[in-house]
């Protein structure tokens, strides 16, 4: 047989090292082939759920396959984030993920902020700091002089224990200098119900929770946990104007499995972010206390590590586990 030359043995290593390029290439541009899976880890009807019904339908609409949402509840949506960061890492599986996940990053048996691929962000809501109507303060400095004239006498509710509410409340804890006592409840529901019962004094909720309330005037808002303003309240202040530095918004978006091919992560991308600039599903999600975001992989990845060495300081800090 006739041994190689240099040459062809060069050729030979470039058509080699061509085939895996030339098969991601291929595999992206012919994406997607068959339908889509959109993992939630919460229960039907809750937010993470509804934001994923928009998006699916807005994917199907621009992809032309259908987006088949899966919810997989359990764990504090730690199982379906383990299902899906678990499963292969050809774009056909994606998560409906929120700054929970990162906040219970280590929690399972998948590390989010390691194991995922930031896709795209879907939307950025505050938090809402309310107190009953009840207590005597109107605005939120009143409220920081009477919690620190009454250090351990105020009970701070939240949705649960380790949700984003919880840990936006120790936050604001450490950073106001207040000392309150944190009653998690299992779900916004009743915990808006204590809170209007005045079993709690003060709650940090989602407004897609509380913003009926708020406009019932059962519940007293006193400030929003976003750096600016939130669309949804207008009038009500952010929490920073009066603890500077204090941050504290919730964002929710799609990630996919490690290793997922960039062009078909880009191509999702590109395709999600044409839907937040659609005037019909903008104004869906903006009506949900969206603020709607189009950021690109790359800042979508960089806010998710930002926010992990963040909520990981807190956690340490307010010496809570998770």
């Amino acid at each position: 047989m006739k041994s190689l030359g240099r040459r062809d043995f060069l050729r030979l290593a470039l058509c080699t090292t061509m085939v895996p390029i030339l098969s991601r290439t291929a595999a992206a541009q012919s994406y997607p082939a068959r339908p889509l899976r959109l993992v939630v880890g919460y229960a039907a009807g809750g937010a993470a759920d509804t934001l994923a019904r928009l998006v699916g339908e807005w994917l199907f609409r621009r992809l032309g396959q259908p987006v088949v949402i899966e919810n997989r509840v359990g764990g504090g949506g730690s199982v379906g984030t383990e299902f899906a960061l678990r499963a292969a890492a050809d774009g056909y599986t994606l998560l409906m993920a929120s700054s929970a996940e990162v906040i219970k990053a280590q929690n399972g048996k998948v590390n989010f902020v390691r194991d995922s691929t930031a896709v795209a962000v879907v939307g950025q809501e505050p938090i809402i700091l309310s107190v009953s109507p009840s207590l005597p303060v109107n605005t939120l400095p009143e409220f920081v002089a009477y919690a620190k004239a009454n250090p351990g006498k105020l009970s701070m509710a939240s949705p649960g224990h380790g949700t984003v509410p919880h840990i936006a409340g120790e936050l604001f804890k450490l950073m106001a200098g207040v000392d309150m006592v944190h009653v998690p409840y299992r779900g916004g529901a009743p915990a808006l119900t204590a809170l209007m019962g005045g079993q709690v004094q003060v709650a940090f909720m989602g407004p897609a929770a509380s913003m009926s309330f708020i406009k019932a005037a059962k519940i007293r808002a006193l400030a929003v946990t976003s750096g600016t303003r939130a669309a949804v309240l207008p009038d009500v202040p952010p929490a920073g104007e009066f603890v500077p530095g204090y941050e504290a918004s919730q964002w929710f978006g799609i990630v996919a499995p490690k290793s997922t091919p960039p062009d078909i992560v880009d191509k999702l991308n590109r395709a999600i972010n044409e839907g937040l600039t659609d005037p019909l599903l903008k104004a869906r999600l903006e009506h949900l206390g969206e603020t709607v975001i189009a950021h690109s992989p790359a800042e979508f990845g960089k806010r998710i590590a930002a926010d992990g060495d963040k909520w990981a300081d807190v956690i340490r800090a307010a010496r809570i586990s998770i």
